[in-house]
C-alpha cells in the first residue's frame, strides 16, 4: 500500500526521485502512464497487468477509449542509482510537469502531479472531501 506525499524537483533531464519507501514496494523495473487526472501515475508490474486484465473486460468501446489513454501511454521504467526515473516528455506534457512536482501514494498506485495542478486539484475537490467526510460520520 502506498500512502503520503512529498515533493520532488524534476531535473532538466525530465528524471524525478522516487521516494525509497515506494521503490521498494514497487520493485526492481515498474511502469508509468498517463493517470486519471491530471498526473502521471506509477504501477507496479503486478498493478499494471491487473489494470490491462480489468481494462479488456470492460465493453469494447469503454475498453478500446482506456486502452488509447493509459495503456498506450505506459513505459516501463527502472530507477538509476540516486533513484530517479525518467518520465518521458509525451507525459510531462499531459501531466503539464513543470519543475516542482508532487509524490503522492495511493493505495495501489502512486501519482507525480506538477505541484501548482495538485494544489488547485485538491482545491476544487474541498467540498467532495467534506461529503465524504459526512457519510463516514467523521
Amino acid at each position: 500500500m502506498f500512502f503520503g506525499t512529498s515533493t520532488h524537483s524534476i531535473d532538466s533531464k525530465g528524471r524525478i526521485v522516487l521516494p525509497a519507501r515506494f521503490r521498494e514496494k514497487l520493485g526492481e523495473s515498474f511502469y508509468i502512464a498517463k493517470g486519471f487526472f491530471d498526473c502521471v501515475q506509477v504501477l507496479s508490474v503486478e498493478e499494471f497487468e491487473n489494470l490491462r486484465k480489468n481494462i479488456k473486460a470492460l465493453p469494447a468501446q469503454s475498453a478500446l477509449a482506456l486502452q488509447y489513454a493509459i495503456i498506450a501511454t505506459a513505459v516501463e521504467v527502472t530507477p538509476n542509482s540516486q533513484g530517479r526515473i525518467p518520465i518521458p516528455q509525451n507525459l510531462r506534457e499531459v501531466a503539464q510537469l513543470s519543475k516542482d512536482a508532487v509524490v503522492v501514494g495511493m493505495d495501489k498506485r502512486v501519482e507525480i502531479w506538477d505541484k501548482d495542478k495538485f494544489d488547485e486539484f485538491n482545491k476544487a475537490n474541498q467540498p467532495a472531501v467534506i461529503s465524504a467526510l459526512d457519510m463516514l460520520s467523521l
